[in-house]
């Protein structure tokens, strides 16, 4: 009896590995939709970016399907203050759950459709469409700017990669993109490392075939491994008066299953 006593921690402690191992293993790759088909919002999103009654779900413009997402910035809207690396900022933006944040090293597609309408306004003002954020560990690195993002600043829209090193646009369009639906497929693998990728398409035409780092390192207070990095589409920019509002469609992640070479 006292034999297996002085064993019973040990079995418990291996069962409970065990566990973890085999959870683990059966975990399903990521693959979510959100067509914004029904009258309120997917467990898919967060909405802690989000003032809700700049949300909606209407059917006068839709990519697909019956209905579409409808944001609305309106001055004051969820307010960050600024500081000496940034102007005060606002926002309304569904950042995905916790649960779906990409990790480093896997490789996802990202998949949107988005339409801004001819009354949108052209200005300097910084404005995000959509960003993949780094996960901070630490203040230290919070306000860094998102690693990946698509802006529209004075009637252009282009793409930025920001690292270590600073920032790089990888693509940029300068033609009219308003009143129309931009459909955009990002294949994209998170690295510290030269293994890193970003693949873009704009209505099925490649715009960005880009291959190295995409991703923050320790050297600015990240984690050495095992980073994740989570999405967020809407609109984002620097304080102005004047409101904003973008229609959102047919939204898809999934991880891919990249075969080694």
């Amino acid at each position: 009896m006292c034999y297996v006593k002085s064993r019973l921690p040990l079995l418990i402690l291996l069962s409970f590995v065990l566990l973890l191992i085999t959870g683990c293993s059966n975990q399903k790759p990521v693959d979510v939709y959100d067509g914004f088909e029904t009258k309120s919002l997917s467990g898919i999103w967060s909405t802690d970016r989000m003032e809700m009654h700049s949300l909606e779900f209407q059917q006068e413009i839709v990519h697909s399907g019956q209905s579409a997402a409808k944001i609305t910035l309106r001055t004051g809207d969820v307010i960050e203050a600024g500081n000496d690396s940034s102007k005060a900022s606002e926002r309304d933006e569904l950042r995905e759950a916790d649960h779906l944040m990409s990790k480093e090293g896997a490789t996802y597609r990202f998949q949107f459709s988005m339409f801004l309408p001819d009354s949108f306004p052209t200005v300097s003002t910084r404005l995000v469409i959509a960003q993949w954020k780094q996960e901070c560990p630490a203040d230290q690195c919070s306000d860094d700017s998102p690693v990946l993002a698509v802006r529209y600043v004075s009637g252009k829209l282009f793409v930025t990669l920001n690292t270590d090193t600073g920032r790089t646009v990888l693509y940029e369009l300068k033609d009219e993109v308003r009143n129309k639906w931009l459909n955009f497929r990002f294949d994209i693998r998170f690295s510290q490392r030269a293994d890193g990728e970003v693949q873009a398409y704009l209505n099925n035409q490649q715009i960005i075939n880009y291959h190295g780092l995409t991703s923050y390192t320790s050297n600015r207070g990240y984690k050495t491994t095992a980073n994740k990095y989570y999405f967020k589409m809407g609109l984002y920019r620097d304080r102005m008066p004047e409101p904003m509002t973008i229609y959102i469609d047919d939204y898809t992640k999934k991880e891919l299953v990249v075969e080694a070479k």
